[in-house]
């Protein structure tokens, strides 16, 4: 594919200085010209050229901060940036791109509310030599997304997976069987079918707990255990929440059966889970007997959640990161080139194999939280402390 060249004086050297730049804000960080839920930004143009920047949903505070990374990263090389919101619409953000196709954007880096419903868009984009950097969240079903970048969804599974089983005692916290047996009751979670990770998640922490399921260690009293049953449309914490009372009332209560683990693939889940568990008079903390609740993003409520052993863990994917790299990839084609892949044979959407750069992400715990997110600059103390950002 020929892409349309933008004449970006230095943009060579601009790179430099857009990793340097997107690295310095944290999870917690605002950009005043960041677009509102509905619209663009307000920033003006410059002499780079326009990239278009199709966010989810701003009901996470992880994508608010995944879209102000890529804005601020872009803007630091000399490009100005169309930012939007989809408001977890799948309409919306179709009718968001076609705008910025319409309005003749140079790139599109687009994190998909439904990784199913934008191959129009991406054949209009392929039409107007307008390249596609699909980000975190894999686009399918079309042979115009040009590349991806996220982090390993597969291994992320098996860090959940393997956060629970630490939780429980069964392994110690540097992976190794501690002897411990059980049986321990648990549940599962899934995230949203239309999200193309969650089925990586899901494979992952399966592909590690289905062992210690055939042992007798695990047990899971719904035996719900199959994702479309145990995904959670949307991300949505009230739809966990509704599931988790729904799990105990019908399992659980009048009986001697007590949740000891639940696997939650994202914080805001594993949110609504905690929540239903103490309404159900689940109380104190995890070294009190809480039930080990997993989850995903480093979101600061849940990060607050760990540092009070509430939650036990989260999965921390820095976002930073992430933006680092769908900037680095999008200035490559802009420069008439081809950004590095360090995956070309994981992610097929479908029609192709989309090359691919994964991140790595790690496991939070509380004696952690320090050295992985408060060290590293995503969120302060005084955020962990007050479970809100500043």
């Amino acid at each position: 594919m020929k892409f349309r060249k933008i004449l970006a004086a230095g943009a060579g050297a601009a790179l430099a200085f857009t990793l340097a730049a997107c690295s310095g804000g944290g999870a917690g960080s605002s950009d005043d010209s960041t677009a509102d839920a509905t619209g663009g930004t307000d920033g003006a143009m410059t002499e780079g050229g326009t990239i278009g920047v199709a966010m989810p949903t701003q009901t996470s505070e992880r994508w608010i901060a995944d879209g102000d990374a890529v804005k601020a990263g872009l803007e630091a090389a000399g490009y100005s940036v169309d930012l939007q919101f989809g408001n977890d619409d799948i309409p919306t953000q179709s009718q968001q791109i076609d705008s910025m196709i319409t309005s003749g954007v140079d790139a599109l880096i687009i994190a998909a509310i439904d990784g199913t419903a934008l191959k129009a868009q991406l054949d209009q984009a392929h039409d107007a030599g307008i390249p596609v950097i699909s980000y975190d969240r894999l686009i399918r079903d079309s042979e115009y997304v040009d590349f991806y970048v996220t982090f390993d969804n597969y291994k992320v599974g098996v860090q959940q997976a393997t956060s629970l089983l630490v939780g429980l005692g069964i392994l110690d916290e540097s992976g190794a069987e501690t002897g411990e047996a059980g049986p321990f009751n648990v549940e599962l979670f899934a995230g949203s079918l239309d999200d193309n990770n969650a089925h990586f998640f899901w494979s992952g922490a399966m592909d590690t707990l289905q062992p210690y399921i055939d042992s007798g260690a695990l047990v899971v009293p719904s035996g719900e255990m199959d994702i479309n049953v145990t995904n959670t449309q949307q991300w949505k914490q009230e739809t966990a929440q509704t599931r988790m009372d729904t799990l105990l009332t019908t399992y659980y209560v009048g009986t001697d059966l007590k949740v000891d683990g639940v696997l939650s693939p994202y914080d805001g889940i594993s949110r609504g889970i905690i929540t239903a568990l103490q309404n159900q008079g689940y109380s104190g903390t995890v070294a009190d007997g809480f039930p080990v609740v997993t989850g995903q993003d480093a979101e600061i409520a849940s990060v607050k959640l760990i540092a009070d052993d509430v939650q036990f863990a989260t999965i921390f994917k820095d976002t930073r990161k992430l933006a680092d790299q769908a900037v680095t990839a999008t200035l490559a084609y802009l420069e008439g080139g081809e950004p590095e892949a360090n995956d070309t044979t994981t992610y097929d959407n479908g029609v192709k194999v989309v090359p691919s750069y994964l991140l790595e992400s790690d496991i939070v715990y509380a004696d952690n939280i320090q050295s992985l997110l408060v060290d590293s600059g995503y969120w302060t103390a005084e955020e962990v402390e007050a479970g809100q950002a500043s």
